[in-house]
C-alpha cells in the first residue's frame, strides 16, 4: 500500500456535524480513526464538526471527511477547508454541492444519453403538487431533494396520498423531487481511485422485506438482505452498471470516492443518485463492496486518504 500522506501528519477525522445523519457519521468517524491508528497515523484525531470548526482545525495538516448530509456532504465543509488550505479527502466543493441535490445531479447527467434517468418532476414549496405530477405515472416516490438515509421519503400509490407525502418531504427541504416508482430491486456500486485510475467496486444488491428500500429497511437488522457480488443481474447488466457508475462519477466532477445507486427492473439499470461521502460504518455498503475485491477496511481507508489534493 502506498502512503501519500506522511505518517506523522496531524489528520482531523471530521465527523458528527449538524445534519440528520449525525449519528451515522459519528460511527463512520470512529471506525476510520481506528483504521488510521492501525495504519500508523498516531496523530489522527476525531473532530466533531460544529460552528467552532475553524478554531477546532488549528494545527491540523489534513482532513479525512466522514461527514454525511448537510454541511458535510454539500460543499460547505469543503469550502472551509479550501479557505484554510487544508487538503481533504473525497469530492470537492462543486461536485459535493451538485450531488447533494438530486435534481441538479440529474440535470448534469441528462447531458449523457447513455445514463438512464427516472422520469421525475422538481416541485417547490407552495407549488400545486397535484398539477406538477400530471404527466407522471403512479406509484411515485417523493423525496427531499437534498437529504440522505431515506429521510422524508414516501411511496405514493394514488393521488389522494400525494399531499401528505409532499408535506413530509418539506419537513427536510423546501424543494422536493418526485419520481416514478421503479418496481425492481436496489443496487449500489462504489467508485474508487488508485494510482490515477478510477474503477467501480463489485455491485451490492439489496433485497428488502419492506415494500421498498426505506429508512426502516436500511437501519433495522433483518429487514434487508445484502448480496455482494450481486446475483440478480446478467453479466451484460453488471458491466453496464459499473460503466455508468464510473461515468456518472466523472461527469459530476467527483474525485477520490463516491457510491452510485440504481434501481434494476427487467435487467435494466435506472440511475438514482451519487453519494459523495459513503458511510464507513461496520454495516455500510462501500466497505462490503471493497472487501469482496480483496480490499480490506484499512486499505480502503488508506486509498481514500490518498485522494487528498485530487479534488481541486
Amino acid at each position: 500500500m502506498e502512503y501519500n500522506v506522511p505518517l506523522g501528519a496531524r489528520i482531523a477525522v471530521l465527523c458528527g456535524g449538524m445534519s440528520s445523519e449525525r449519528e451515522v457519521s459519528l460511527r463512520s468517524g470512529k471506525n476510520v480513526l481506528a483504521a488510521l491508528k492501525r495504519l500508523g497515523y498516531e496523530n489522527a484525531s476525531l473532530v466533531d464538526v460544529s460552528q467552532n470548526i475553524i478554531n477546532d482545525l488549528k494545527g491540523f495538516k489534513y482532513a479525512y471527511n466522514t461527514m454525511h448530509g448537510k454541511y458535510g456532504e454539500d460543499g460547505c465543509i469543503q469550502g472551509i477547508l479550501e479557505i484554510l488550505q487544508i487538503p481533504y479527502t473525497g469530492c470537492g466543493v462543486m461536485s459535493s454541492a451538485i450531488c447533494m441535490n438530486k435534481e441538479y445531479t440529474k440535470r448534469i447527467l441528462s447531458n449523457c444519453k447513455d445514463i438512464p434517468l427516472i422520469k421525475s418532476v422538481y416541485v417547490h414549496k407552495g407549488d400545486d403538487v397535484l398539477s406538477a405530477v400530471k404527466d407522471l405515472n403512479y406509484p411515485l416516490i417523493t423525496k427531499p431533494v437534498s437529504e440522505g438515509s431515506s429521510y422524508g421519503m414516501t411511496k405514493v400509490n394514488r393521488p389522494n396520498e400525494l399531499k401528505k407525502a409532499f408535506e413530509e418531504a418539506l419537513k427536510y427541504n423546501d424543494d422536493v423531487l418526485i419520481e416514478e416508482f421503479i418496481d425492481g430491486f436496489f443496487v449500489t456500486v462504489g467508485v474508487l481511485g488508485e494510482k490515477g485510475k478510477e474503477f467501480a467496486t463489485e455491485i451490492l444488491e439489496i433485497r428488502t422485506k419492506t415494500e421498498w428500500y426505506d429508512f426502516d429497511a436500511k437501519y433495522t437488522k433483518g429487514l434487508s438482505e445484502f448480496i455482494v457480488p450481486a446475483t440478480g443481474l446478467s453479466e451484460q447488466a453488471t458491466k453496464l452498471v459499473k460503466d455508468i457508475a464510473v461515468k456518472a462519477h466523472q461527469v459530476a466532477g467527483c474525485s477520490g470516492v463516491s457510491r452510485v445507486d440504481f434501481m434494476i427492473k427487467d435487467d435494466k439499470p435506472y440511475f438514482l443518485e451519487i453519494n459523495t461521502n459513503p458511510g464507513m460504518t461496520d454495516t455500510s455498503d462501500l466497505p462490503a463492496q471493497a472487501s469482496v475485491m480483496g480490499i480490506d477496511y484499512d486499505h480502503l481507508v488508506l486509498m481514500i486518504l490518498n485522494s487528498v489534493g485530487l479534488n481541486k
